[in-house]
């Protein structure tokens, strides 16, 4: 890995919020070099959380324990609902309502620089994770924002510059549920019967330690791992009873994307997004669900016989051009969730079981599926402040480096293209540049060209934002394997961008001035560079 210099960064973080508290409006520098280092006494919070980064030893496999990072939560004020701790090593759940006021009191116990973003919350710069807000062991950072996203589900993680693919790879990271009216009146599935499921891939040594070694093959690509953790944990079967249950789904690897459907071949039916419930629910053959993305599940077991089992799986590929010409692994081990290696990882097209559903109990009594879920408003091009002009999200690489638009991360820079008004809708069109990757890139063949068509999991901070449009460039059999997975229909945060494809989406930049990043959430992509801000004024 590459060395870091913490110090040298931290007075260069602290030099350029200097230069800040000058050039962005409504940004307040603290008067010493500890940003929001105490509450804000005119913010009244309704919840008020302690959350501390910190190292842990924990049950993951059979054996030893395994050393992680990990957010250790403790509830100051609110309904003992709002924290929820799982078992394993992630973060606990944070359930919040919408209106609510948050302060979350997070600490840095870790030997190294920690931050935490709020992924697909809308909340101001200062409170979002930007990376040059980290803070040292032994320091305290205040977070306070109202929630006002609807229902659905978010995560917290890290998000530190260069460190955001080890520190989440080794724990930090977590779920955010939001509540509201709207939701309470369908009277979905709750309690035992509102399952998560964090599915992320991770690959560990003899003695149960996490492993994480990148070639240069692998920084490329992303990280794969050969085990299949559940909730933080290796999970050999989730019991439920024959009635419907609804499941937040959200991917958690650092770069697999998941292709996910049942083993039997029952449809999915879809409730919600990464921005919350969908109109009505939909109905798909398979889901695709890339890094950071979110799916809401109804999952009805009526009508199974107890002691029977449904498997979630990840279904067969080929949505890569880096794994064309078949697998890199071979086949599966009996144990589920474990995957045979050549490279360190399995490859992205074979079948992978996730998570069984063991039938426990037969019951009656079960909720309908709503015909009807929340109303939403879709935006337009007549919506767009400017029609006349396109934002693009440009993905390329030179110099062996993935860049957006042309340029790799720089902490604080922005060019004239990010410079985006405040409350205005905007259209951006995601696509790849093909310039500088080399003439097998067009042909699928060749090893540069065909290395650099990938997918990439474009994550924008800020609002939620709506896809208008997906266009292949060149269908194909590859593209066949996946292209009935999509949910365009709802509210995003991340857009799964096949090669070849070109997607156009619009974003709301509502209330908030500042720098929000966009970035590739293929972490190790991320950690390369692959990150940008808009500046938002």
């Amino acid at each position: 890995m590459t060395h870091i210099d913490y110090k040298r960064r931290q007075f260069l973080q602290y030099a350029a919020l200097g230069t800040l508290a000058t050039t962005l409006p409504g940004f307040a520098l603290a008067e010493s070099r500890g940003l929001n280092q105490t509450p804000n006494n005119l913010f009244k919070a309704d919840v008020e959380i302690a959350l501390t980064a910190q190292t842990a030893d924990i049950p993951i496999l059979p054996g030893a324990h395994t050393h992680v990072f990990k957010y250790h939560g403790k509830l100051l004020k609110g309904p003992q609902t709002a924290l929820k701790e799982l078992p394993g090593y992630l973060g606990p759940i944070l359930n919040f309502e919408q209106g609510q006021k948050v302060r979350i009191y997070f600490y840095n116990q870790l030997p190294e620089p920690c931050v935490t973003h709020w992924h697909g919350m809308h909340v101001p710069q200062v409170m979002d994770g930007h990376p040059m807000y980290a803070i040292y062991r032994g320091e305290q950072y205040v977070y306070e924002f109202e929630v006002k996203n609807p229902t659905g589900t978010n995560w917290y993680h890290s998000h530190t510059h260069e460190l955001t693919a080890t520190q989440v790879y080794q724990g930090l990271a977590g779920l955010i549920t939001i509540s509201d009216e709207a939701e309470r009146k369908l009277d979905l599935p709750s309690g035992e019967f509102d399952i998560p499921l964090v599915i992320q891939d991770r690959s560990f040594t003899n003695g149960n330690q996490l492993r994480y070694i990148l070639n240069r093959h692998q920084r490329m690509r992303g990280f794969l791992g050969d085990t299949i953790l559940v909730n933080g944990q290796e999970i050999s079967a989730i019991p439920v009873k024959t009635r419907a249950y609804r499941m937040r789904i959200l991917n958690g690897s650092n770069s697999r994307i998941y292709k996910l459907g049942w083993e039997d071949g029952t449809p999915m039916i879809a409730i919600g997004t990464d921005g919350g419930l969908l109109e009505k629910p939909e109905t798909l053959p398979y889901i695709m669900l890339a890094p950071a993305e979110r799916v809401e599940l109804w999952v009805d077991f009526s009508g199974r016989k107890p002691g029977s089992d449904l498997m979630l799986q990840n279904l067969a590929y080929q949505g890569s051009a880096s794994h064309r010409g078949g697998g890199m692994g071979g086949g599966m081990h009996q144990d589920m969730g474990r995957m045979d290696m050549m490279d360190g990882a399995s490859a992205q097209n074979e079948v992978i079981s996730i998570a069984k559903f063991h039938i426990i109990e037969q019951i009656s009594d079960s909720p309908k599926l709503p015909v009807e879920l929340v109303p939403m408003r879709r935006l337009t091009t007549q919506d767009i402040s400017n029609p006349d002009k396109t934002v693009p999200i440009a993905i390329g690489m030179r110099h062996m480096a993935f860049q957006l638009n042309g340029k790799t991360f720089d902490m604080q820079g922005h060019t004239e293209l990010e410079k985006i008004p405040v409350n205005s809708v905007q259209k951006i069109k995601i696509y790849h540049d093909n310039r500088g990757m080399g003439g097998g890139m067009r042909g699928g063949r060749g090893g540069m060209g065909m290395m650099m068509a990938m997918p990439h999991p474009i994550h924008l901070h800020g609002q939620q934002f709506q896809i208008l449009s997906r266009t292949q460039i060149n269908q194909g059999n590859v593209y066949d394997t996946i292209k009935d997975g999509f949910i365009n229909s709802g509210w995003k945060d991340t857009a799964l961008v096949m090669p070849g494809e070109e997607i156009e989406i619009i974003k709301p930049f509502k209330d908030f001035t500042g720098l929000f990043l966009y970035h590739c959430h293929n972490l190790e992509h991320e950690d390369m560079g692959m990150m940008r801000n808009f500046f938002v004024s």
